[in-house]
């Protein structure tokens, strides 16, 4: 967000445009500068751009961060550097806020801590648990390889969904481009054939005249309904059923429960080997499951707390698999949990992701036997008219 700082700066009056998360950050910032604030307004509209949601570009800061400390330079040294370099008004507003922290003598994780709509609060533990034992830096390069993995896993569903999507894309191109161009001229030229028409293609030519009578209504709403499909997905409730609903299918519904539990694994393992004891680290990773394991989980944690063991705890409350299970068992005997947690977390995205790549290769023929099927419906439809035209005439 903009802010507009007024104030007092060596017995002069200055006026200052600062990027912030909020009021006090803003005039953290001024102050920083040397600005004796007096008041601090937000500018119109600024809090509409952004939406509420931050784009500071988190991995780029721990890499960056991480060689200047492995370099050498202290804490503060190495975040001044990253905010000189800075181009962006917003990334450089937050990194001056984190320095006004340093500066007044706070931890760096009480600086993150400050400003949460930037930093995740597992980022801000990561740190806090390690601050204090001088292990910062091994903190900051272990965030870094959980990030790593995350965004490996995340781009394999991506890479793998391109193509079926191109492909779905230009077949619902080529039947909108029939059934809203080539239909309604052909149902034109038919009109005078009257009950000669196949009952199919009649219904097919009465489409044609629909969109004729009435083009722009039905370009409006084919639109539309984009839209706002694209609209209800972004509402919470509409991604949750659906999540629900992919969760019921056979196989895939397994699937997409060990997906989710892959990602539950490997942060709950980052953080075990952070230092953070087993409660807490539970409490944090509650919002990677979906709504439908939350209790479970709650459940898992009360056991834990009243001292049963973390493997018993998850199995019990069926967030184990088999091979988790038996992985989780082997980290508690050695005392290694939570690099078994990320061990856990690697075997089964690998399992994911062959998983993703057999239902490709089955569904992007099944997708164009579809797209191909309608289309040539759609084409053999307008056309037999003619072939029982031709065929009176003989």
């Amino acid at each position: 967000m903009q802010f507009t700082v007024s104030g007092i700066r060596q017995s002069t009056a200055a006026r200052l445009v600062v990027h912030a998360v909020d009021i006090p950050a803003a005039r953290l910032q001024a102050e920083a500068q040397g600005i004796s604030v007096i008041s601090v307004r937000a500018q119109p509209f600024a809090a509409l751009s952004l939406r509420g949601k931050s784009r500071f570009p988190l991995m780029q800061f721990n890499q960056g961060l991480h060689t200047l400390l492995s370099a050498g330079l202290s804490l503060v040294e190495g975040i001044e550097a990253l905010a000189e370099r800075e181009v962006r008004a917003d990334v450089r507003a937050v990194l001056q806020t984190l320095l006004a922290k340093l500066y007044e003598g706070a931890s760096l994780s009480a600086g993150l801590a400050a400003q949460a709509e930037v930093f995740p609060p597992l980022y801000v533990a990561t740190i806090r648990a390690n601050e204090t034992t001088g292990a910062l830096v091994e903190a900051i390069e272990r965030f870094i390889q959980y990030r790593a993995q995350i965004d490996i896993v995340r781009k394999r569903v991506v890479s793998a969904a391109i193509y079926p999507a191109l492909i779905l894309a230009v077949g619902g191109l080529v039947i909108l481009f029939l059934m809203l161009y080539v239909v309604p001229r052909f149902s034109q030229v038919f009109d005078d054939l009257g009950d000669k028409i196949p009952a199919m293609s009649r219904v097919l030519l009465d489409w044609g005249h629909v969109v004729h009578d009435h083009a722009g209504t039905v370009i409006l709403v084919c639109a539309a309904l984009p839209a706002l499909a694209a609209w209800m997905f972004t509402r919470d409730a509409v991604r949750a059923s659906l999540g629900r609903t992919i969760t019921r299918i056979p196989r895939v519904g397994e699937f997409v429960r060990v997906y989710q539990l892959a990602r539950f694994y490997r942060t709950l393992g980052m953080l075990l080997r952070a230092g953070i004891p087993a409660v807490p680290a539970l409490s944090m990773v509650t919002a990677l499951l979906p709504a439908s394991l939350r209790n479970s989980l709650e459940d898992a944690r009360r056991d834990v707390r009243e001292g049963r063991a973390l493997s018993a705890a998850l199995d019990a409350r069926g967030l184990a698999t088999p091979v988790s299970l038996r992985m989780m068992r082997v980290g508690e005997r050695t005392g290694q949990m939570g690099e078994m947690m990320e061990r856990i977390a690697t075997f089964h995205d690998d399992e994911v992701a062959q998983a993703i790549e057999w239902f490709i290769r089955l569904f992007e023929p099944l997708l164009m036997i579809v797209l191909g099927g309608v289309i040539g419906a759609i084409v053999l439809l307008m056309y037999a008219p003619i072939f029982e035209l031709a065929g009176s005439i003989q």
